[in-house]
């Protein structure tokens, strides 16, 4: 069993990460927690939970970590301080406590659009974050997974996607279950190995389309 950290694990993309690892043969989930009073819902769920800050000192949360799925983000705070703190610092901070522990895969969680944020002006601060904090994991030795979903929905998740290396070059939704997925399956080795890769609803099985993906090398 490989022990995986998740940042946002109370997020809603989040949540669905830990239901999904914690019914997995293959993988331990670790839940990351801002708050204290946060512990109760993972120890209901029978998932180990440990307390870290992405605007504090996050070292701490490596101990005995595998690897790691970065899912977290400024939430409903969409303000510019709040979006660099947690988006980009935060994220920095994982990827430099993740690189000296050692881990063996670091998957982040990222948005379409981050690879050109000057085409979105509304979420232009957001995706300059997102792009920003792509680029370190890249430059950091890790061994990666960049995963850039479209739109985010609520809707049930069918397990079907389109994906494309680099941008698909149009917009589209996708479920947060299928991203939950799609994050998991990119832990798998050597799945997706240091790939960025967009992906939003489509007719392909998640499991063949990351394949495929992968064999593009």
């Amino acid at each position: 069993m490989e022990n995986i950290l998740i940042a946002g694990a109370t997020g809603d993309t989040g949540k669905r990460v830990i239901e999904i690892l914690n019914n997995s043969e293959n993988f331990s989930p670790l839940a990351m927690i801002r708050k204290e009073e946060q512990r109760q819902m993972f120890e209901d769920m029978e998932v180990e939970a440990i307390l870290g800050d992405l605007e504090k000192d996050v070292s701490h949360t490596m101990k005995g970590v595998d690897k790691v799925i970065f899912a977290a983000g400024s939430g409903g705070d969409t303000s510019e301080e709040k979006t660099i703190k947690v988006d980009l610092e935060g994220a920095k901070k994982l990827i430099d406590a993740a690189k000296k522990a050692k881990v063996k895969k670091f998957v982040m969680l990222s948005s379409m659009g981050a690879d050109d944020p000057s085409k979105n002006e509304d979420l232009r601060h957001y995706l300059e974050a997102k792009h920003e904090a792509d680029e370190y994991l890249k430059n950091s030795g890790l061994n990666y997974t960049i995963v850039r979903p479209g739109a985010l929905t609520d809707d049930l998740g069918l397990a079907k996607v389109e994906v494309a290396k680099g941008s698909l070059n149009k917009r589209g939704e996708i479920s947060r279950d299928d991203v939950a997925f799609i994050l998991v399956m990119s832990l798998a080795d050597p799945l997706v190995k240091n790939m960025t890769f967009e992906a939003i609803e489509g007719e392909e099985s998640i499991k063949s389309a990351l394949i495929d993906l992968s064999q593009l090398g």
